[in-house]
């Protein structure tokens, strides 16, 4: 059978007697454009025993004016399809108008308008992807934090590809003592190392082919750091070096960089000495109209 395809009313009907009947619910919160990384997400949540609740709405609040919410992919019965084979019980559609109620009708919802209240990430949500993408991360949190009040799920897992968001959604369920425990998981990939993205699809083989640049980036960082390299600064450099060949090399496909970072995985902070935990975090453009793809790892590459 089909996971349930719910409304926000009927969701809420569901999760409710859920939790009156002592049965614990997770929630995977998307943006539709389902891929294998969804899919791992939703089976985790099924190994770990819970009613698994996958909910899909293209966020325009975390899209800033210029950039892709019109060409998100929407694909939403394929999206129910892979949601049910991977063990999904649930699938929910939340409207505009739930979780943005004060937002003018047919207008799509902007942060900061009047009558409306929004969350603000604070400055780690000010830099990295929200550096380039002002705004992002106080959208990101807007909606999830509705998500999680509309829901009330005790569970909810993330994808550890947007390892920035996981980082600020954790702070978040701290500060605002949220009753939901927060699963990162890690990145998978396609056999040649690109990370799985709903973005993905926008690639032309050859700009995918470029894309790959990213991964390799990761893998020098590991393998220096495996060689005994310990000083962030100097890492930092033999990888813009080895980058720019990257974009010479791929200079048809208008690959260039966004930032590359080394940090501290619990709280985002510059590394200085590395350790095997010290995150690379990456975001590349490509193409035209142009494409934004983001990576990370850790530098003990396990």
């Amino acid at each position: 059978a089909m996971a349930a395809r719910l409304d926000t009313p009927a969701m809420r009907a569901a999760v409710g007697a859920l939790a009156r009947a002592g049965v614990k619910v997770a929630l995977v919160p998307t943006m539709g454009a389902l891929h294998e990384g969804h899919a791992s997400l939703i089976r985790r949540s099924r190994t770990d025993g819970h009613k698994t609740l996958v909910s899909i709405f293209v966020n325009p609040a975390q899209f800033g004016p210029s950039e892709d919410f019109g060409r998100y992919p929407r694909t939403h019965d394929a999206d129910v399809e892979l949601a049910t084979k991977a063990g999904a019980d649930m699938v929910w559609f939340p409207q505009v108008h739930d979780l943005y109620p004060s937002a003018e009708p047919g207008a799509p919802p902007r942060l900061g308008v009047a009558g409306t209240m929004h969350i603000n990430a604070g400055p780690a949500g000010a830099e990295l992807c929200g550096a380039s993408r002002p705004g992002l991360f106080d959208g990101v949190c807007t909606v999830v934090m509705k998500l999680f009040q509309l829901s009330r799920v005790d569970v909810a897992y993330f994808g550890e590809k947007d390892w920035q968001q996981l980082v600020i959604i954790r702070q978040m369920a701290r500060e605002f003592h949220l009753d939901v425990s927060l699963h990162g998981e890690p990145i998978i990939r396609d056999p040649d190392g690109l990370a799985m993205s709903s973005r993905n699809r926008y690639l032309q083989p050859d700009q995918r082919d470029a894309a790959l640049a990213i991964h390799r980036t990761l893998r020098l960082a590991q393998a220096e750091f495996a060689v005994g390299e310990r000083s962030a600064a100097r890492l930092a450099q033999t990888l813009h070096a080895r980058w720019r060949d990257e974009e010479a090399a791929a200079q048809s496909c208008k690959l260039r960089l966004d930032y590359l970072s080394l940090r501290e995985p619990e709280s985002l902070l510059p590394s200085k000495e590395l350790s095997g935990n010290t995150r690379l975090i990456m975001a590349a453009f490509l193409g035209e109209p142009v494409v934004r793809l983001i990576d990370n790892a850790d530098l003990s590459g396990v």
